[in-house]
């Protein structure tokens, strides 16, 4: 949204916004097919047109015919018109639309960018996503002061700009935020099933027992906690187990891991140094009689302390 604002005022004169500017909807019948249309009209007045479609159906599961006017539209865009394609999904690669902007944009002709979240796993995204932000509001975040960022908010990328624009308000004249400002403007703790896992493996109980708390008052079901952290083990052990009998491959790892994204393992690999796979197999252990307690009746809060600390 950020970026849309910055393209809009760029290149659409505000005086002539009324005729120059177009907001469509793609999930609308017949809005795809009107924001080709419009995009092949050059501006009236001054500045550029600009034609933006939301939820863009073009790069994915695009009906024939409709393929067929967006490939004859975009030699018919003049220069001074800009059609905007808003996905909410990533385009699909196999669509003939697809290849052809992809085409264009190897070219040099169009331009893709792209605003993908970093993973629950990813700290170090995390953080980057915080000072990319603060840095397009104009902030200057002290290191703990984005550590206690990612801590409160996590990859919520709405309510980080939301809290950021509060903190800009007391920020000194130098836009300088602090950690002690952001504990005292920023509540709540951002957390997921991953980080209790994060919390047991570093041996802070303390910190397990308020991230399990967190995530049972904000309505997670204790039994989905318990799958999670059973997987996320389930995946240490694994790494751990190949990584004693010399498997370097991070394919094959995440393969026999059951995980997605082999980037994963590199992070997972800092994570269990100097930790035995015996660790991993004592947890796994303690998870079953957390599920068990669960099951048997008790209370999500009593079940985890009793079976997982106790």
């Amino acid at each position: 949204d950020r970026a849309l604002k910055g393209l809009i005022e760029g290149v659409v004169d505000d005086s002539w916004s009324s005729i120059n500017l177009s907001r469509l909807d793609g999930a609308e019948t017949g809005q795809a097919a009107q924001a080709l249309e419009e995009a092949r009209t050059p501006p009236f007045g001054g500045g550029d047109r600009l034609v933006l479609l939301q939820r863009s159906p073009f790069c994915n599961a695009c009906p024939t015919e409709l393929a067929d006017q967006f490939e004859a539209a975009l030699e018919l865009i003049p220069d001074n018109t800009h059609l905007v394609l808003v996905n909410p999904a990533k385009p699909d690669g196999r669509l003939r639309t697809t290849k052809a902007l992809q085409k264009r944009i190897k070219q040099g002709l169009d331009q893709e960018q792209s605003f993908v979240l970093p993973a629950v796993w990813d700290g170090a995204g995390q953080r980057h996503l915080v000072e990319r932000t603060a840095i397009a509001i104009g902030l200057t975040l002290e290191p703990d002061a984005i550590d206690a960022l990612v801590e409160a908010i996590g990859n919520d990328s709405a309510r980080l700009e939301s809290e950021l624009r509060k903190l800009a308000l007391r920020a000194g004249q130098d836009g300088q935020v602090s950690s002690q400002l952001v504990g005292e403007l920023v509540g709540g703790l951002a957390t997921n099933a991953l980080q209790v896992g994060d919390a047991l493996l570093d041996g802070k109980p303390g910190d397990a027992i308020a991230r399990w708390d967190a995530l049972i008052d904000a309505g997670e079901p204790a039994l989905r906690i318990v799958a999670t952290l059973t997987g996320q083990i389930r995946g240490w052990l694994w790494v751990s187990l190949l990584e004693q009998q010399g498997e370097r491959d991070v394919a094959v790892i995440a393969k026999a891991a059951g995980i997605g994204n082999p980037k994963r393992i590199y992070v997972m690999r800092k994570q269990l140094q100097g930790r035995p796979p015996k660790r991993f197999l004592s947890l796994l252990g303690r998870l079953l009689e957390v599920e068990a307690r669960l099951k048997r009746g008790a209370l999500p809060a009593d079940a985890f302390r009793d079976g997982l600390l106790g």
